[in-house]
């Protein structure tokens, strides 16, 4: 995300109030948030490389799941749910999920170039976005607080 892009999601977020910054962050580790979502990587990899067969897709595709996923539709969606950017970073980590169900899908049915594809592709690139978005919050909070 380009410096431009990054300062309008922060301001997007609209948090420059102090109060809200604090609360925000004592709701939520961000660097813990985005060392479980990289964690991700490492399970898909084990699925697809047949260490492990324990993912099924739907739960992998629930947004509601997992710390980060608990935080944008708890704690995180009453602070910050006003906030068009916030619905960004929510569809984001949606789209994240969703390629990392669909390469949980491809592997399990035997569909291992396309499983590369997609784990090198939309799942890298969701990943990716994901936790640059966590880290431009944290920026933009931590200035605010």
């Amino acid at each position: 995300m380009p410096a431009r892009a990054s300062r309008d999601f922060i301001s997007a977020l609209g948090v420059p109030d102090s109060l809200r910054a604090d609360t925000v962050l004592a709701t939520l580790d961000i660097d813990a948030a985005i060392n479980a979502h990289e964690r991700w990587k490492d399970r898909l990899l084990d699925s697809l490389e047949g260490r492990t067969d324990d993912l099924d897709p739907a739960e992998v595709r629930r947004s509601d799941q997992g710390e980060l996923g608990r935080w944008l539709h708890g704690a995180g969606a009453d602070l910050l749910g006003d906030q068009p950017a916030f619905a960004v970073l929510l569809a984001r980590h949606d789209y994240f999920l969703a390629q990392a169900a669909l390469l949980v899908e491809l592997t399990q049915q035997g569909q291992w170039a396309r499983a590369l594809q997609v784990f090198h592709g939309g799942y890298r690139y969701g990943s990716s976005q994901v936790v640059l978005l966590l880290k431009e919050l944290k920026r933009g909070l931590l200035q605010g607080s």
